[in-house]
């Protein structure tokens, strides 16, 4: 179900969009980035991180896999991935102690894992239009 949807022109547009992300209501606050490389899934998760009080520098966990910051919320995890072949290789990663935490969990690339996922979850899907504008459409996905 698509909750909203915008058309930003430059990356000073995020914070509304951070901010709306950061106020819905889930069980799990849970969310995933679907975007094609250099569309803005870390700069977005970035700002939500901010907004929930992390003083972190929040960077791609493409390498780590998973990076965790502090934030007035409790741990944050922000996973990457981008380089995994299948979906054993993240169990073996621990992914669903991450997903099924109730902490907020920032996902990209999370396409192999969605049959291992909460049943409820939010997805971002980022569309770039020009090199300053992107279409954002947010989802509430129910399995």
């Amino acid at each position: 179900m698509v909750l909203k949807e915008y058309i930003i022109n430059g990356i000073d547009e995020l914070e509304d969009i951070a901010n709306y992300i950061v106020n819905l209501e889930s069980k799990y606050n849970l969310f995933y980035f679907k975007g094609d490389l250099g569309a803005g899934k870390t700069t977005l998760i970035q700002k939500i991180s901010f907004i929930l009080g992390s003083e972190d520098n929040i960077v791609s966990p493409s390498f780590a896999l998973v990076n965790i910051y502090n934030s007035s919320h409790g741990e944050l995890y922000h996973i990457d991935l981008y380089r995994l072949d299948s979906v054993e290789e993240a169990i073996d990663l621990g992914i669903e102690d991450y997903l099924y935490s109730h902490n907020y969990c920032f996902v990209e690339w999370p396409d192999l894992i969605e049959n291992i996922s909460p049943e409820e979850y939010f997805e971002i899907n980022i569309e770039i239009l020009d090199d300053f504008k992107r279409k954002i459409i947010i989802l509430k996905k129910e399995n």
